[in-house]
């Protein structure tokens, strides 16, 4: 019996370790890869539209996965899953990244990764609603952020179109509640979730991107070519992936505080490779996102 109780104790240990191990390096591909996605997405829009950048994006590396899953034997997703699936897909990757692709046509991409940080505010509203409101060190940290964010926008002398920033902001409140909402759900397992949710957001987007009046290029550019290959690649299959296992594994604001730390990512990319002034102002809300994150990190997860 002994025996058998220790075999069952380490079956129940590894799980949780597993997740140990996992959230962690699923936290840094979500920091560090969709931080360098906003220059990445400004580089694409060079010679692509928005929306049909998005949908190419997401039809590409939605195929690619999916196509994968079923060749290694993953069973399709039930209708149920694909109606979920399509639901959050459109909100999380329709709405939200293609908002943001529309908006990085008017503002810079610093600025998006800024507005775009409010949305761990939004999740944690709509988390509210269901019950389930962040805890006293969650929120400290959540507040620590957004004041991290406000120091940040001060010394980055960024300006945008009053049309751009709604974008954002609709953005940032569609990817929160789709994230939300979808906790709740029965989505396809695993990485299949990722593959269903980038083809159903894909067909919105093509849609809307054609039925607009938007074209794809003829001669795009090499640099907005590899731009896209980046972005379908590690952007979506890799990071999208990242986030959903932490969004279903961890808490909404640990999952969501790569929205924090996202502009201080992008404005170093920003730096590195376009030779961006870096000032004071921009160091010292870097440093608040990151001790906002870090509060947010070790914050004691309660279990209901």
């Amino acid at each position: 019996m002994s025996d058998l109780s220790a075999g069952a104790a380490a079956e129940t240990a590894r799980p949780l370790s597993d997740h140990r191990v996992l959230i962690p390096l699923a936290l840094f591909a979500l920091y560090v890869i969709w931080g360098s996605t906003y220059l990445g997405i400004r580089y694409a829009l060079e010679s692509y539209p928005p929306f049909l950048l998005a949908g190419v994006r997401f039809l590409c590396a939605g195929s690619a996965l999916y196509g994968f899953l079923r060749w290694r034997g993953m069973a399709p997703p039930t209708p149920r899953q694909w109606r979920n699936a399509a639901f959050t897909g459109v909100l999380l990757l329709g709405f939200g990244n293609g908002l943001v692709c529309f908006a990085e046509q008017r503002v810079s991409s610093g600025i998006a990764a800024v507005a775009v940080a409010s949305m761990p505010l939004f999740a944690a509203l709509f988390s509210g609603m269901y019950g389930a409101w962040p805890n006293r060190r969650e929120s400290i940290g959540l507040l620590i952020g957004f004041v991290g964010v406000i120091v940040l926008n001060l010394g980055s002398g960024l300006s945008g179109s009053r049309l751009g920033a709604l974008a954002l902001i609709v953005a940032a409140m569609c990817w929160a509640f789709g994230s939300v909402w979808s906790r709740r759900k029965e989505m396809p397992p695993g990485p299949m979730n990722t593959a269903a949710q980038m083809l159903c957001a894909s067909v919105a987007l093509l849609a809307l991107g054609f039925s607009s009046g938007e074209h794809l290029p003829l001669h795009p550019s090499t640099r907005s070519t590899l731009a896209l290959v980046y972005l379908a690649v590690f952007g979506s299959i890799i990071a999208f992936t990242a986030y959903l296992y932490v969004l279903k594994h961890a808490r909404p604001a640990l999952a969501t505080s790569y929205a924090y730390v996202n502009p201080p990512v992008a404005v170093l990319f920003g730096v590195l490779l376009v030779g961006e002034h870096v000032g004071p102002y921009d160091l010292a809300g870097m440093a608040i996102i990151l001790i906002g994150v870090g509060v947010i990190t070790l914050a004691k997860q309660r279990r209901s």
